[in-house]
C-alpha cells in the first residue's frame, strides 16, 4: 500500500534575511534555517517548504509581500528557468558584498586562524558577455516553462537546443539569447537550431541515446579567435554526409571561426577527453594573450573562463609570490601551465605538476611557444608526484603556488609542503571553505599575511580567493 505523501507547510509573511551558498538567501523561522532560491535580502514572501530536515529546510517562494529595496530586475528572459546566473536579482554592488562576507565567514568560522583585514574583493569589470567558453545541448525532449504549460503553448517540434535543466538531464531549455558569452556564440548556436529544425536534423533522446545532434562548444578568446565544437553520434554512413552539411552551413555562414572542429561520440555520456577531434576548417587551436605570452587553447583544454578576470587573479599571485628572479618556484594543479609560464620570467625556474598529462603537454607546448626555457612540468596525482623524494631531487621550492580543484589538498600534499618549507605560500581557490580547512592544517609554520578575494563569476556565488602564506620564523 502507498505511503501517503507528508504534506509540508506553508509558511506565511517570511523576511529573507541574509545570502548563502550555491545561490540561495536564508530566512530564520523561530530555530529554522530555510534555504530559498531566487530571492534577496529584504524580500517578504510566503515560503512553501520543499524539503525539511531537523535543523534547516528548503523552499520555494510563491508569493510576495513585499519586494527588498535591493532587488534588482533580471536581465535574461531564462532567468529563474535556465538554472544560471542566480543572482541577476541582486545588484553587482550587492553580489560583490556578499561575495567578500562569504570569504570571511568561511575563512574564520573553519579556519579559526588569525588573520590579517581582508582587502576588499576585486569586482569583474564586465559583468556580462565574460565568459570565453559554452556548452550547448541538443535534446528532444525540449522543456516547457510554468509560463509555457499555463498559456498552452505549443511548438512545431519538441527538439532543443541549449542548457540542461537542473534535476532534469534529459530535458533542455531552448535558449534565445544568453548574457554570459559575446553575443556571436548566440547567433552561432541559434542558426545552427534553425539550419537543424529546417533540415529535420535528429537531437539526442538523452535516454534511449537515439539521434545525431549531441553538443556545441564555443570558445572565444580576447585575441578575436574563435573556435566551434559540434559533436554527434553517428551509427550510419548517410549520417555522416548529413553532418557535414551542417558543418558546412557553420563554415559558410560564420567565416569568423578560425577554428572548427567536430567529434563523433557514440557513448552514453557527453565526456570528450577519450575521443578524438577532426578539423573541418581552420586550426585545432585558438590563442589567448597575456602581457605578450601567448597560450595555446585546444578543444580539450582548460583555460579560466573568465579571460580578463584571469589576468588580474594572475598579477595579484605574481605579486603576492613576491619574485626577485632567484626563486625555485613549485606550482602545484598547474593545469595547462599558465600561471607557471606567467610568473617564469620573475623566477629561477619553475615546476609544474598536474593530474592530466594532456594538460601538461599543452604547457610544455606554450613554454616552447614562447620561448621559455626556465619551466619543467610533471604529470601524476599530486599527492603520489609530490614526495619528499621529488623535493629532494629537484629542490626545495622558496616560493609553493598551489590552485587546487575545489575539494582542496590532500593531506599527504599538506605534509609534503610542510616538509619543504618554503618561504612563501601562494594559495588560489575556488572554495574558500575546503582552503580555509587547508590554512588551518599549515598554520603551525605559516602565518597568512595578505588575503585578496577575486570575483570571476558575475550573477553567481562562485569567487576566487587567493591568499600568501609565510613561514613562521624559528625559535
Amino acid at each position: 500500500m502507498a505511503r501517503n505523501k507528508k504534506v509540508l507547510p506553508l509558511l506565511e509573511k517570511v523576511t529573507i534575511t541574509d545570502v548563502a551558498a550555491e545561490g540561495k538567501a536564508i530566512a530564520k523561522v523561530n530555530d529554522l534555517v530555510v534555504f530559498v532560491p531566487y530571492v534577496v535580502p529584504g524580500d517578504v514572501v510566503d515560503l512553501q517548504i520543499k524539503r525539511k530536515k531537523n535543523h534547516y529546510a528548503e523552499a520555494e517562494a510563491v508569493k510576495f509581500h513585499e519586494y527588498s529595496s535591493v532587488r534588482a530586475v533580471p536581465f535574461c528572459e531564462h532567468y529563474g528557468v535556465c538554472g544560471g546566473c542566480k543572482w541577476q536579482v541582486l545588484p553587482y554592488s550587492e553580489q560583490i558584498k556578499y561575495k567578500q562576507k562569504q570569504v570571511e565567514d568561511n575563512l574564520k568560522r573553519i579556519g579559526k586562524i588569525e588573520l590579517p583585514e581582508i582587502l576588499p574583493i576585486l569586482g569583474s569589470a564586465k559583468t556580462e558577455f565574460y565568459r570565453n567558453k559554452l556548452e550547448f545541448t541538443f535534446s528532444n525532449k525540449r522543456w516547457l516553462t510554468w509560463e509555457d504549460i499555463q498559456q498552452n503553448v505549443t511548438y512545431d517540434q519538441m527538439n532543443g537546443l541549449g542548457f540542461h535543466i537542473p534535476g532534469a538531464f534529459d530535458k533542455v531549455l531552448a535558449i534565445e539569447k544568453c548574457w554570459l558569452q559575446d553575443d556571436i556564440s548566440n547567433r552561432i548556436r541559434n542558426a545552427v537550431r534553425d539550419y537543424a529544425y529546417e533540415h529535420n536534423y535528429s537531437f539526442i533522446n538523452l535516454r534511449s541515446q537515439e539521434g545525431m545532434l549531441r553538443n556545441m562548444i564555443v570558445r572565444t578568446s580576447t585575441t578575436g579567435e574563435l573556435m566551434v565544437i559540434l559533436i554527434c553520434k553517428i551509427v550510419e554512413e548517410s549520417e555522416m554526409e548529413l553532418f557535414k552539411n551542417i558543418l558546412q552551413f557553420i563554415a559558410d555562414s560564420f567565416p569568423e571561426i578560425t577554428s572548427l572542429l567536430y567529434i563523433i561520440n557514440n557513448k552514453c555520456n557527453d565526456t570528450i577527453n577519450d575521443l578524438d577531434v577532426h578539423v573541418f576548417r581552420g586550426n585545432d587551436h585558438i590563442f589567448e594573450e597575456m602581457e605578450g605570452l601567448r597560450f595555446k587553447i585546444g578543444p580539450k583544454s582548460f583555460y579560466q573562463t573568465n579571460s580578463e578576470q584571469a589576468y588580474n587573479l594572475y598579477k595579484i599571485t605574481r605579486e603576492f609570490a613576491g619574485l626577485t628572479g632567484n626563486e625555485l618556484v613549485y606550482d602545484l594543479y598547474t593545469g595547462t601551465g599558465t600561471i607557471a609560464n606567467f610568473v617564469s620570467r620573475q623566477a629561477r625556474q619553475v615546476i609544474g605538476i598536474e593530474y592530466v598529462p594532456e594538460a601538461i603537454e599543452d604547457a610544455k607546448v606554450n613554454a616552447e611557444i614562447n620561448g621559455i626555457d626556465n619551466t619543467l612540468f610533471f604529470a601524476g596525482d599530486m599527492k603520489d608526484m609530490l614526495t619528499q623524494d621529488f623535493i629532494n631531487e629537484y629542490g626545495r621550492p622558496d616560493v609553493i603556488i598551489t590552485d587546487p580543484p575545489r575539494a582542496g589538498m590532500h593531506q599527504d600534499v599538506v605534509d609534503v609542503i610542510l616538509f619543504a618549507e618554503p618561504k612563501r605560500i601562494v594559495y588560489v581557490s575556488c572554495n574558500p571553505a575546503t582552503q580555509a580547512r587547508d590554512l588551518q592544517l599549515l598554520d603551525a609554520k605559516y602565518a597568512v599575511k595578505a588575503i585578496q578575494p577575486v570575483d570571476m563569476f558575475p550573477h553567481t556565488h562562485h569567487v576566487e580567493n587567493v591568499v600568501l602564506l609565510e613561514l613562521r620564523p624559528t625559535e
